[in-house]
């Protein structure tokens, strides 16, 4: 099933979703188990080290470091894995109002992970940047 190419339809018709879990960022050094009964949004091999976003209170119940207390930001639209310029076109403006954002592409949509704090703006910004795109106002 392809994916959305066409930018300007990406950034039309994009829905941002917020979900409600606060996440976190844990690392566990290669050789290392991971603890049973984890839950990740996301499990990533790094040669430093195994990354895992999850649920910051799993992480903190398994004697896990959590770092950067996110949300996620799901994309809902079915971007297409070579797709140009749309993440090119969110993260300038969440940026230019500090908020830093990790981004996954993952098969069918782009999530962002954005300080818990700062999501309900992240999602104003990217709600606007849609708005503008459908030719509303900012």
């Amino acid at each position: 099933m392809p994916g959305e190419t066409d930018l300007q339809t990406l950034l039309a018709t994009m829905a941002p979703r917020l979900h409600d879990a606060l996440l976190a960022f844990v690392t566990i050094a290669p050789g290392k188990p991971e603890p049973a009964g984890l839950k990740p949004v996301l499990r990533f091999d790094e040669a430093e080290g195994v990354t895992l976003i999850l649920p910051r209170n799993q992480a903190l119940e398994c004697g896990l470091e959590p770092v950067f207390a996110c949300k996620m930001i799901t994309l809902e639209i079915h971007s297409a894995l070579e797709a140009v310029g749309f993440l090119r076109a969110l993260l300038p403006p969440l940026a230019a109002a500090g908020i830093g954002v990790n981004t996954v592409s993952a098969y069918f949509h782009d999530h962002l992970f954005v300080p818990a704090d700062r999501a309900d703006e992240a999602m104003a910004i990217l709600h606007a940047i849609a708005a503008k795109a459908r030719g509303g106002p900012d």
